[in-house]
């Protein structure tokens, strides 16, 4: 099949993308500027139990990152300082940045605490320049809060959020339809929004580690590997296409996690190991939870999914009560 993109047709918006930089971390280190000098991270609750939700550039050299259990963090980081995560104050603090968003545009899609894509293709701030808003936006968030914000711009959701992570810290970064196919050519493929460990481990098998890897193959060769659906959105994404619309907010319906093995395995002791491994990045996620999702909600259950190698799936559903459900909602813990 031929390469050509008459298959494909890219919609051009104005949409940025907005990413605080180490949010929760960069909020503690404003209101005690002695910790400013430390590597830090906001989890635990203690050195050997639970996860980290962030952690401050100073950690990060460290190899700290969100999401890793706090015993490996200290292994890796003897004199990490560890805080527990205050997400009244973030939410509050999240609530004034939103607040900067909507002076600009109603097309706000926030996507958690600390990040949020925008669509400015009809705004009139600037004569339209969605860089010049980014700008704008970024500067009124430090003049309110204090806090750096990183800004991708592009005429896409799927570029603007690669492009906001390309100059972190206070960054901002623009990809233009003329620039795509020299941006993303060289762009390994993890960077794609969706493709996870899993995925990119299965396609460095077949040799596919950056988009320029994808471009080069026949598009019949990639159904033939990964499903149509699959090599139709992984092509789009190669070829910088995405037509995602930036969607105003909606309550979610269920709220889960989930991990594919690439190997399957029949180890219990092992099993349970990544089952509390799943427990607890499931807690952190639910930590970062936006609290809109959660107003004058009540969680009815809790289930648990298990998928065998021969593709047999069991589930098992836990009803759970309203006092249960409050509790959790406090607490965002189960």
């Amino acid at each position: 099949m031929s390469k050509d993109l008459g298959l494909f047709h890219q919609k051009e918006f104005k949409i940025i993308h907005i990413d605080m930089d180490c949010f929760y971390a960069a909020v503690e280190m404003r209101d005690n500027p002695s910790l400013k000098n430390h590597p830090i991270a906001i989890g635990g609750p203690s050195k050997t139990k639970g996860v980290l939700c962030t952690s401050n550039y100073k950690a990060r050299e460290f190899g700290v990152r969100a999401a890793m259990p706090t015993f490996k963090a200290f292994k890796l980081c003897p004199n990490l300082k560890l805080i527990p995560p205050n997400f009244r104050k973030y939410e509050k603090i999240s609530a004034q940045i939103r607040q900067i968003f909507y002076k600009y545009t109603d097309l706000v899609e926030p996507l958690s605490l600390d990040e949020a894509y925008l669509d400015v293709t009809n705004s009139s701030h600037f004569n339209g320049s969605a860089s010049m808003i980014a700008k704008a936006i970024q500067k009124e968030i430090y003049e309110v809060t204090g806090l750096t914000a990183s800004a991708g711009v592009s005429f896409n959701k799927m570029l603007a959020k690669i492009a906001s992570d390309w100059k972190k810290p206070n960054g901002l970064f623009v990809i233009t339809p003329e620039q795509r196919l020299e941006f993303i050519k060289d762009l390994p493929l993890k960077k794609i929004p969706g493709i996870g460990k899993v995925s990119a481990m299965k396609m460095e098998r077949y040799g596919l580690i950056k988009c320029g890897d994808v471009l080069k193959r026949d598009l019949f060769d990639l159904i033939s590997i990964f499903g149509k659906r699959s090599a139709l959105d992984l092509y789009e994404a190669c070829h910088g296409i995405s037509n995602s619309r930036v969607k105003q907010r909606r309550q979610r319906k269920s709220f889960g996690i989930e991990r594919t093995f690439y190997e399957a395995f029949s180890d219990l002791e092992r099993f349970e190991q990544e089952y509390q491994i799943l427990i607890l990045k499931y807690q952190e996620r639910l930590k970062h939870m936006d609290e809109f999702h959660l107003k004058n909600r009540e969680i009815s259950h809790i289930s648990i999914k298990i998928r065998f190698s021969d593709f047999q799936t069991h589930t098992k559903e836990v009803m759970i009560s309203a006092d249960v459900s409050d509790s959790i909602k406090e607490r965002r813990e189960l």
